[in-house]
């Protein structure tokens, strides 16, 4: 399926490409996308695997539900670069990042089903989804980068699984969740091997996933005397880093995704055994976004996925004019989950994450890095 995007300036056009597979309307139904940022290309690749995956599977007829495929979200940043360094994180007709600020559709919901709802949970859900529908379709849509967000939130909105594919710079597989869709999600993180397991109700920022699971808390929130299920586990699963981009790597991630659905009752056939847990989830206010606290090359003694104690070194910043080099070290034990790419780091900029079990002082409100 093709949907045009409105022209940015006359003479230019661009499209998002969507698959679907199964039958529209039947349940479950999932959407997996990739490259919201989009110079984060390795989800890229598990979703091309992925859907070759599924095309033969509908072939034989063993599509059980409705599946769709974004492999690229976003067309508008893929086609910004500068001297050859792609640039796909914000905006740059607003410097707004693409992950954030995500409409929030919980308001419009409510006032459509505050007097609907009923005793029959199924019932309610439906009424809801509906409504989804209803306030997806009426987000505004003028510009391009606007028309790309609500197209985007109308093939999501009713989803029972939405997926959302990013990277990191240097990382290991890790995902974010709202803390309410824990454990059910726990088979997602099993299957991806997430050695990160970040939770929060909310991030600070409304990134995409956000937008279409925590409406379901806050509505059974809003609605204690009604039964109303959480009816979209919705994720953002960081595969790797920016670089990390193999058809070997891409392959087995999508065979662990189709384990996940298959299981999900995507996919007709026998749920296969769950692969071990990796990690055990951690609050992302636990998450130490540790600064460089000068400009420097970056010099790293630990690796995405290693276990650090507190206080352990992990980067020496040198000074290659000056020949000292500044230690870093890790304010908390945990797991290193993602670090800096480029080698040299400025002041102030994050060099290294790790997932920790306790929240820290002051990480409250925005809690992912813009």
């Amino acid at each position: 399926m093709r949907i045009e995007l409105p022209a940015a300036a006359p003479g230019t056009e661009r499209h998002l490409a969507v698959q679907r597979f199964g039958t529209v309307g039947a349940r479950p139904k999932a959407y997996l996308q990739a490259a919201l940022h989009a110079d984060e290309l390795p989800g890229t690749l598990v979703l091309h695997e992925l859907g070759r995956r599924l095309t033969a599977l509908e072939e034989a007829g063993r599509v059980a539900g409705e599946i769709l495929l974004v492999p690229v979200a976003n067309p508008i940043g893929l086609a910004q670069s500068l001297m050859q360094t792609a640039l796909g994180r914000y905006d740059l007709a607003t410097m707004g990042n693409f992950n954030r600020g995500w409409p929030d559709l919980e308001p419009a919901v409510a006032r459509a089903v505050t007097a609907r709802l009923g005793d029959d949970a199924a019932a309610n859900v439906a009424l809801v989804r509906a409504a989804l529908c209803d306030a997806a379709e009426a987000l505004p849509a003028v510009g391009e980068n606007a028309a790309l967000r609500r197209h985007l939130c109308r093939l999501a909105v009713d989803a029972d699984i939405v997926l959302d594919l990013h990277c990191d710079l240097e990382a290991a597989v890790h995902l974010y969740l709202g803390t309410p869709l824990w454990p059910d999600a726990s088979d997602l993180a099993a299957e991806t091997g997430a050695v990160a397991v970040l939770l929060a109700e909310e991030s600070g920022g409304h990134p995409f996933d956000e937008a279409f699971s925590s409406i379901w808390w806050r509505l059974a929130r809003r609605f204690p005397e009604r039964p109303l299920p959480q009816a979209c586990l919705a994720a953002t699963v960081e595969y790797r880093g920016q670089r990390d981009i193999a058809p070997q790597t891409a392959a087995a991630d999508a065979e662990a995704l189709l384990r996940f659905l298959t299981r999900r009752g995507l996919l007709d056939d026998d749920a296969p055994p769950l692969s071990p847990l990796v990690a055990s989830p951690t609050p992302l206010e636990g998450a130490a976004m540790i600064e460089a606290p000068v400009s420097g090359i970056a010099l790293f003694t630990v690796t995405p996925g290693e276990t650090v104690a507190a206080g352990q070194l992990v980067c020496h910043l040198l000074d290659p004019l000056r020949g000292g080099a500044v230690e870093v070290r890790s304010p908390i034990a945990g797991i290193v989950f993602a670090r800096a790419a480029r080698g040299l780091v400025r002041a102030g900029e994050v060099v290294v994450k790790v997932a920790g079990a306790v929240p820290l002082p002051g990480r409250h409100g925005a809690l992912l890095p813009n």
